[in-house]
């Protein structure tokens, strides 16, 4: 399953009310580190359908959220449980050390 993009319209159902863990990639188009790890969270999305979802909400179109949710630096990756933040990460990262991270929370 590929990643799937959120933003005002549907983050309440896609994440808030998902019924598993959700990883939210917030990134913006101009992030060279967000590029560099975007083929890797595909790459997870597909290995790990069915145990989390993946999305990306683009902070320059969904400023709101990115302040709600206290967002100061990107990327940033937060997995959210049951409608509450479970964990944070800051920062590029290898795929291998992405996938440990949020396989520990599928």
């Amino acid at each position: 399953m590929a990643t799937v993009k959120v933003d005002n319209s549907n983050f309440k159902s896609a994440v808030l009310d998902a019924e598993g863990p959700v990883v939210v990639d917030f990134w913006a188009e101009w992030c060279g580190p967000c590029k560099m790890i975007g083929p890797s969270l595909e790459e997870i999305s597909n290995e790990l359908a069915g145990k989390v979802t993946i999305t990306k909400l683009n902070i320059d179109e969904n400023p709101e959220l990115a302040a709600q949710y206290g967002v100061r630096s990107i990327p940033t990756l937060m997995i959210f449980k049951g409608g509450e933040v479970a964990d944070i990460k800051v920062g590029a990262a290898p795929k291998t050390a992405l996938s440990s991270w949020i396989g520990n929370a599928a």
